[in-house]
């Protein structure tokens, strides 16, 4: 049985995909990465995703680069005085389920010649798009589903974060010919236990089969 892995990219900064990333990985019963970290104050990703996803530490895989400043990592990576080498970013073997986050979206640069989306490209793992619902989502949305389209990357679908706003979600849905995953809202009190709830209450198991 061919183990199931997915990237989580997002349409933007702070759209919610490490929180989605949490909750996934504990849906799955999975392993979490984020290959390049770039910022950890207060906590970084893997801080987050150890306390959000309900799974044990040796299950959250540690980066292969961890930069200092909340940059794009080509820029984080040359003020911390490392050079980032992409062929470095192979895939790790876990057994079972593996959710690996990207850092920001597709287009950011790890290096002055590399982007993410490259990165992606060469994995061939399934993408999983994480968007907003709030104005201006639909552009961002169709043009992330285009750049991945145009390099051939498989889309496994969209999955959104913040409140109901079910014209955006179809119309993401209709024109950008994508399975739209759920939507996970906004959670007063975010915790393992509430994420879990809310992941099983707006996602289907059997979408990430």
């Amino acid at each position: 049985m061919m183990t199931r892995r997915f990237v989580i990219s997002g349409t933007d900064t702070g759209v919610g995909k490490t929180v989605f990333a949490a909750g996934l990985a504990g849906a799955l019963d999975g392993a979490y990465w984020k290959p390049i970290q770039s910022g950890f104050a207060p906590e970084g990703d893997k801080e987050t995703v150890i306390r959000l996803s309900g799974l044990p530490p040796d299950r959250i895989l540690p980066e292969r680069y961890r930069l200092t400043a909340p940059l794009s990592p080509h820029r984080a990576a040359e003020l911390d005085q490392i050079v980032i080498q992409p062929p470095e970013l192979k895939l790790p073997d876990v057994d079972g389920p593996l959710v690996i986050e990207g850092a920001g979206g597709l287009m950011v640069p790890i290096t002055r010649a590399f982007l993410q989306i490259d990165l992606y490209r060469i994995w061939d793992v399934p993408v999983i798009l994480v968007a907003r619902t709030t104005l201006g989502t639909i552009n961002h949305s169709l043009l992330s589903i285009s750049a991945l389209r145009m390099q051939e990357i498989p889309i496994h679908g969209v999955a959104f974060v913040g409140e109901d706003n079910s014209d955006t979600i179809r119309t993401i849905g209709e024109m950008g010919e994508v399975r739209v995953l759920g939507r996970l809202p906004h959670l007063p009190q975010l915790n393992a236990g509430t994420l879990r709830e809310a992941f099983m209450a707006h996602f289907r198991e059997e979408d990430f089969a």
